[in-house]
């Protein structure tokens, strides 16, 4: 394309500089990714082009490890078996869980081995794992050469449905989740239905309040085909699980491409519904708590303040927790409960480090209705503690 000439004025002292990126990447549903007959990865990649080794370096979730022993030896054999893909080393481990995000010496340490790789910006990083070790590995990839080629191979259910088809990457940092990171999308998400297989129950589990989230904010109907396959869920029945992580991601595909705001400048996040709660619950517990299992408590905890607001009918909040439950969920954690020393409720402070994350002026999804989200600007003290003693109670804590 040419590039058009230069017709400035002589006497100008301010310029508008303006241009657009397009983004767009492939979500693909397979399963065995790394079987020698399965094409998805070798296709996406695509033939070597003169100078390119098309160098693939791959990050691999220790606790997917623990349940595929055999996993590092695949991928190796998948490359050897196909002619336009190299391996630049070793497969890397990497620990699992959101602990690996607290330390940042885990992301210069990834960086250092993607340079002794001898990766540049038309090589690939590849991660193989959940949601935590895709945000950190996304994170050092988008900052080596300012961004090296990244491919997700999601393998929760949290990460196939929400997380790994998103545009975020990013480490937790000065005690708050998610301070450190990027917006940058991944050059494709892989969701493999075969690491769902193997994943433990509760991680399996832990994926669905995100389901529960995005149906409340934007699909009715999905909400009460989620009501109707409850049972099944809960005893992770393969049909109605696909079907679950499928229509998921493609509602939070759907938000991030026409919601208005994918890379989050404005102060709007329907996504994060039930979020403010579930990253401060995660840090109070100790990361004891899933961040799945935050969610469904975030979730609840803001559905009954929607009652208590009036901004929706009373007794659906009934409805939502006992969808919940159904699923497995507990809806309360002692966690909920640790206080200062003037007797409020820590949990509180996540109201503050939310509007701070984001910046400029505080906004929280609500329910209107099962499927109808609305944006608030300010959260009740008084009612946020109605409806935590509200929780407590149900839970008969």
């Amino acid at each position: 394309m040419a590039i058009p000439p230069l017709r400035a004025e002589n006497n100008a002292r301010t310029f508008l500089q303006r241009f657009s990126v397009s983004y767009e990447f492939p979500v693909f549903f397979t399963r065995d990714v790394f079987s020698v007959e399965n094409r998805t990865l070798a296709d996406l990649i695509g033939p070597k082009s003169a100078g390119a080794a098309n160098l693939l370096t791959f990050v691999v979730d220790e606790g997917v490890e623990r349940e595929m022993p055999d996993l590092k030896r695949r991928i190796a054999a998948y490359v050897d078996a196909t002619p336009n893909l190299s391996l630049a080393g070793p497969v890397v481990s990497l620990a699992g869980g959101e602990a690996v995000k607290n330390d940042p010496r885990r992301v210069s340490e990834l960086q250092q081995r993607f340079v002794s790789d001898g990766l540049d910006r038309h090589s690939y990083v590849v991660c193989v794992g959940g949601g935590a070790v895709l945000d950190l590995v996304g994170y050092a990839a988008a900052t080596t050469h300012r961004g090296i080629r990244h491919v997700r191979i999601p393998t929760t259910v949290l990460a196939q449905n929400d997380s790994g088809v998103g545009v975020k990457n990013g480490i937790n940092a000065f005690g708050m989740k998610n301070m450190l990171g990027t917006f940058v999308p991944p050059n494709a998400v892989i969701n493999d239905s075969a690491f769902i297989d193997v994943l433990p129950g509760r991680d399996k589990r832990a994926g669905m309040a995100e389901a529960v989230k995005v149906a409340l904010i934007r699909d009715r109907s999905f909400f009460e085909w989620l009501e109707e396959k409850a049972e099944a869920l809960a005893i992770f029945a393969s049909e109605p699980l696909d079907k679950l992580i499928r229509h998921c991601a493609l509602l939070h595909m759907r938000q991030i491409a026409h919601g208005g705001d994918p890379f989050e400048r404005g102060s709007v996040r329907p996504l994060d519904f039930g979020h403010w709660a579930a990253h401060k619950l995660e840090v109070l517990s100790g990361y004891e708590l899933r961040h799945g299992e935050a969610v469904a408590i975030g979730i609840a905890l803001d559905t009954r303040y929607s009652v208590l607001a009036g901004h929706l009918p009373a007794g659906e909040e009934k409805r939502v927790t006992r969808l919940l439950e159904r699923l497995g969920f507990a809806l309360w954690h002692e966690a909920a409960d640790r206080r200062d020393a003037s007797g409020r409720r820590l949990l509180l402070k996540g109201l503050e480090e939310f509007r701070e994350h984001l910046g400029g002026e505080l906004t929280i999804t609500l329910l209107s209705e099962l499927g109808t989200g609305v944006e608030v600007h300010t959260m009740d003290p008084e009612l946020v503690e109605n409806a935590l003693d509200w929780l407590r109670a149900e839970a008969g804590a």
